[in-house]
């Protein structure tokens, strides 16, 4: 009988231990799946991995007499109504060459609304070497009811960008941005709706 407890005994510390280490490894995994998003993102900006831009405090100080082609592109998130296009759609310049183009944004809305652009180049593996020295995605935008802004990019392309086999031969890139709202409050109307959905059920 008390052969049989002790068994018992030990089945039960036993799935005890399961349970412990179980829950250690997927406490592991949730940690790890935060912290792989600022690593990630981290890591995108260092090597231009998925095509993201780098961000440089200096103008290149070498320029080449080979020109490359720069295509402009802009996207509005749904959620958002804002007109977003850049101002010239395409510039032909020397490599290592500082350019500065804009773009343009106007809100549709009768209420305030903060914006942020994110952005990236392709082909993806040029992105290494885009590299900008300022730019309206650093920060937030901020338009109020009706207002227009001309945004200004300055950037250039790395002249090291012909030194690698794989980009040497590029001659087209293409900037793309997406602008995202980043309000959380929902418009008057919307709200107004809820309260009276609220109001009808009380």
């Amino acid at each position: 009988m008390n052969k049989v407890t002790d068994n018992k005994k030990k089945v039960k510390h036993g799935n005890l231990g399961i349970l412990v280490a179980c829950t250690a490894v997927v406490g592991g995994m949730v940690g790890a799946a935060y912290a792989a998003v600022p690593l990630y993102k981290l890591f995108c900006q260092v090597t231009g991995y998925g095509g993201t831009v780098s961000r440089s405090e200096q103008y290149s100080s070498r320029v080449l007499d080979k020109t490359i082609k720069v295509r402009f592109d802009a996207n509005v998130a749904p959620g958002l109504d804002w007109d977003f296009k850049p101002e010239q759609r395409e510039v032909e310049i020397r490599i290592g060459e500082t350019a500065q183009i804009a773009y343009f944004a106007h809100n549709n809305t009768n209420r305030t609304i903060r914006g942020q652009a994110t952005y990236n180049v392709t082909p993806q593996a040029a992105g290494y070497y885009f590299n900008k020295v300022e730019c309206f995605c650093f920060t937030e935008t901020e338009l109020k009811p009706g207002e227009s802004l001309d945004m200004p990019v300055v950037f250039y392309v790395d002249p090291e960008i012909v030194d690698s086999e794989d980009t040497k031969d590029f001659t087209t890139l293409t900037l793309s941005y997406t602008f995202y709202a980043l309000d959380d409050d929902k418009p008057v109307a919307q709200v107004n709706s809820d309260k009276e959905q609220k109001a009808g059920k009380l």
